[in-house]
């Protein structure tokens, strides 16, 4: 007797032993023997394993029917038959053919990559039987996604192609159509508020402006529902605690091109906040607690800010050792007086101890580096204000894009939990080298290495190399910020520099130099810092362009006896500075200030006695709790002077001292190093005035020279000061995983760069006409101002800026500029 495919399935279904002749007149028989015919893939042995008959074994119909459904059940065979031939049980099966290939054909909405997840997923994977009963349901999963994104036309089809030895290509043709268009969203049963209103709340739209390029009506079932919760909130954080959405309907139009959406709402009343109440084990901390609830009775219920509330309890508790708090808000609503009583239930749970801190996604830098940031210590009860001091801690080296830390309860325990912190690493330097020819800078080289976690080590190494027509420099530096377990810091720095300005378009001098210097620093606590420094410089000047800056400083430090030759100088420094910070990150911070204070100053006996002091202040506020949108405010002021006399003259601040403003770094829309004071030159009978031996400088014009004044490059000043008002905002068109290495600005800069000592009124001798020509470099309120767009980003290369501003404040004469462009600026 035979049982064929079509009788195998129905005995899977239970419908065999009334429905066929030969189930009536079968007769149950001793197996003497098995033979399976068709194996190819399938050994022998799993086959046999698979069936639950052995040789001995009486069989009758059930035992029949159950040993087809087993061998089905072993997903290796699409067909199998059974015939018994005196006693010996002969099995004959088809084995379900093997993928070779998967292909996809058509699908454009929908990548590869996506598609073969969803059939691993599946089983349906190369090299893997093919169950072609699983196809059509495959085929509707995939055209249900096109449904749930409007594309109601689409269509799927799975197409089997069979190979030699058993095997099969399968191919999915994708048709995919055309998206439906919302034609319009209505909100039925809303008073409180307008359409307008809610539907402004909506990723899904009905309108897109024409100016908007990226903008699309299509529907989409994952947003229509992320929308319904969106709605929901936005009720309940204005006090409709009662607010319901009762149906929503999409429709489709005739054409099945367009639809309707109509979400049917519920608003309920309005409700205010009777009172709240804390209940629960609040550890004797009840008063202290209570301070920390900022929803005031009284106030419109918003259920945002229950939310805030219970996260705040827990994050509170954290701080205890408490890990897995419970807070609960249970309101009572009195629908008579529309108002809630708020009834947050505290169960703090256990102290949890932790275990071990593990780092992860650190491939350069050593754990060492990371482990002495950390405030959260292995053993002691988890803090969580430690653990995210300690992710401000780490935040603020620059080393990392991301620092996440995550507690992992220990298994088998309810008191000891693992403190995973996972880090995503950035630059943390830049890289800068080239070979050029400019018809300025004629043939060029350059190489450059900032290193702020030199091989992983937390430690910053340094090496810059440039050469070119106007300047060959040579810089190295070396800085260990855990010099000592306590986190003194010690570094130091070796430098050489040719310049010669005149080649480089600016007011000719050549300056010689080179020096060596090292610095310590001191915590005072988490957020303060004390650096202090010595240096030794060494300075030779020549070949001064004789415009009137310079000639003041020339005049007197110049040799009575050489009168045109060089100015050397060997000068002792001495530094200090304070440094504090609360920001949340090194790069990109969102939150927090920094404030720095820094002076140095020649010692008495150096050639050149002078001092110069710089502060610094940033503020971040975010505006939203995702830090997404942030205020940030800036300010630089700094003065620098001589001090005590040379000779009988004031000592003044050097002119390669001077501050300088302009470029991306500060003033931005004014070129580089060009706001200020600028040089000019007095010129007698078609000479400019010059340094004379009798050491009284230059002579007043008598009535028969004639004097001109002009004016050239930009020189510094001895002052400054600047202040930015910035918003950050979301980088248009960026994922949000780039979040971290780009940021998009706004920006207002304000500033000036003045000279204290500059002496206008003492030019007052000169011809009307020419002492017109000249400005009162000394004057603070000759301010510059501009607004603009600004992009950073963390290249794999250095940091990157790119800035577009507009000047909406200029003094005569500026050099104004649109774009600028800078590589390694550090933020």
């Amino acid at each position: 007797m035979r049982l064929n495919k079509i009788m195998a399935a129905m005995l899977l279904l239970g419908m065999g032993s009334a429905k066929t002749v030969q189930a009536e007149s079968f007769q149950p028989f001793e197996v003497k023997d098995i033979q399976i015919d068709g194996l190819q893939r399938v050994a022998l042995g799993a086959a046999l394993l698979n069936l639950p008959i052995k040789v001995g074994d009486t069989v009758d119909q059930a035992r029949l029917a159950a040993a087809v459904k087993a061998l089905y059940a072993s997903a290796n065979f699409e067909n199998i038959e059974i015939e018994e031939n005196d006693g010996i049980l002969q099995v004959w099966v088809r084995e379900r053919p093997t993928i070779a290939e998967i292909s996809f054909d058509g699908n454009k909405d929908i990548k590869d990559e996506q598609l073969q997840e969803s059939l691993d997923d599946s089983g349906v994977q190369v090299g893997e039987a093919l169950d072609r009963t699983m196809l059509s349901g495959i085929e509707k999963g995939l055209q249900d996604f096109y449904y749930g994104v409007g594309k109601y036309g689409a269509k799927v089809e799975a197409q089997i192609v069979n190979l030699p030895r058993n095997r099969v290509e399968l191919k999915f043709q994708f048709t995919e159509g055309e998206a439906a268009e919302i034609q319009q969203i209505n909100i039925v049963g809303n008073q409180a508020f307008s359409d307008g209103d809610l539907v402004a709340q909506l990723e899904l739209t009905d309108y897109v402006a024409w100016w908007d390029l990226f903008g699309e009506r299509r529907y989409q079932k994952q947003k229509l529902q992320a929308d319904l919760e969106t709605i929901t909130s936005y009720y309940q954080d204005r006090g409709y605690i009662r607010f319901a959405i009762e149906s929503t309907q999409v429709a489709m139009t005739p054409d099945r091109k367009g639809l309707y959406v109509t979400v049917n709402v519920n608003e309920g009343e309005q409700y205010t906040v009777k009172e709240t109440n804390l209940t629960g084990d609040l550890l004797g901390r009840e008063d202290i607690m209570k301070l920390l609830v900022p929803i005031q009775d009284g106030s419109q219920y918003n259920a945002a800010e229950v939310t805030y509330t219970e996260e705040l309890f827990s994050k509170y508790l954290g701080r205890f050792g408490y890990a897995y708090p419970e807070v609960t808000t249970y309101p009572e609503i009195d629908d008579e007086t529309k108002e809630v009583t708020l009834n947050i239930n505290v169960n703090p749970g256990k102290r949890v101890y932790v275990r071990t801190i593990n780092f992860t996604g650190n491939q350069t830098t050593k754990d060492e580096v990371m482990r002495r940031e950390l405030r959260q210590m292995e053993g002691a009860w988890l803090n969580n204000r430690q653990v995210e001091l300690s992710k401000d801690r780490l935040n603020r080296l620059g080393f990392f894009e991301t620092v996440e830390a995550d507690t992992v309860q220990v298994p088998g325990t309810d008191d000891l939990v693992d403190v995973n912190v996972a880090v995503k690493e950035q630059p943390s330097g830049s890289f800068n080298g080239g070979v050029g020819y400019g018809t300025e800078s004629g043939l060029s080289l350059q190489f450059g290495v900032q290193q702020n976690n030199f091989m992983g080590t937390g430690n910053q190494v340094g090496i810059n190399l440039n050469t070119n027509r106007y300047s060959k420099n040579v810089n190295l530096n070396y800085s260990d910020p855990y010099f000592t377990k306590d986190g003194i810091s010690a570094g130091g720095s070796i430098y050489w520099q040719e310049y010669d300005a005149g080649k480089a378009n600016l007011e000719k001098y050549k300056n010689r130099s080179y020096g060596v210097g090292v610095d310590m620093g001191f915590p005072l606590n988490e957020f303060n810092r004390l650096n202090f420094g010595l240096a030794y410089r060494h300075n030779t000047i020549s070949e001064i362009s004789a415009y009137e800056q310079a000639l003041r400083f020339y005049n007197i430090y110049r040799d009575p006896n050489n009168p045109q030759g060089d100015l050397s100088f060997d000068n002792f420094e001495v530094n200090a500075s304070w440094y504090r910070s609360t920001l949340n990150r090194g790069t990109f911070p969102t939150a927090g200030s920094s404030q720095q204070l820094y002076g140095k100053a020649t010692v008495p006996g150096s050639n050149l006695q002078y001092f110069k002091v710089n502060f610094e202040t940033r503020h971040y506020f975010p505006i939203d709790r995702e830090h997404r949108w942030v205020f940030m405010a800036k300010g630089r002021l700094g003065y620098g002077n001589g001090y005590g006399k040379f000779g009988q003259n004031d000592q003044i601040l050097p002119f390669w001292e001077n501050f300088y403003a302009g470029g991306s770094t500060a003033l931005r829309g004014f070129r580089s190093n060009t706001v200020g004071p600028r040089s000019f030159y007095v010129f007698r009978g078609g000479e400019p005035c010059s340094p004379d031996p009798s050491g009284d400088g230059c002579s007043l014009p008598g009535p028969e020279d004639t004097v001109n004044v002009t004016s050239g490059n930009s020189v510094g000043g001895n002052a400054i000061g600047l202040a930015t008002a910035e918003l950050i905002v979301p980088t248009p068109f960026l994922d949000e995983s780039y979040r971290n290495s780009v940021r998009t600005s706004i920006f207002m800069d304000v500033g000036n760069v003045w000279d204290t000592e500059f002496d206008y009124n003492g030019y007052r001798y000169l011809p009307a006409d020419q002492f017109a020509k000249i400005q009162d470099y000394s004057d603070p309120n000759r301010y510059r101002a501009s607004v603009g767009l600004s992009v950073q980003w963390i290249s794999p290369m250095g940091p990157m800026v790119f800035s577009l501003a507009r000047p909406i404040k200029t003094q005569e004469n500026d050099r104004t500029e649109v774009f600028s462009f800078n590589i390694g600026q550090t933020f």
